[in-house]
């Protein structure tokens, strides 16, 4: 069950924190969150965003199979 989202963020400790606290603006009404899977891109925001990308346009099987390795 449940979703997986894919998304950039600098300090993602920081970040789950803040979304589980209630306050974000644009996801506030969605449940809480954990990490399951963190990849460091290299090649700065361009090189994050298509990688992004890429991760959003996987069947729910492969991101299942990007999170076993």
């Amino acid at each position: 069950g449940g979703e997986y989202y894919t998304g950039i963020a600098k300090n993602i400790k920081e970040r789950i924190k803040e979304h589980n606290s209630g306050k974000c603006r644009y996801t506030k009404y969605r449940g809480p969150v954990e990490l399951v899977y963190q990849e460091e891109i290299r090649g700065g925001y361009g090189a994050a965003r298509k990688r992004e990308r890429e991760i959003k346009d996987y069947s729910r099987e492969r991101k299942e199979r990007l999170l076993a390795r």
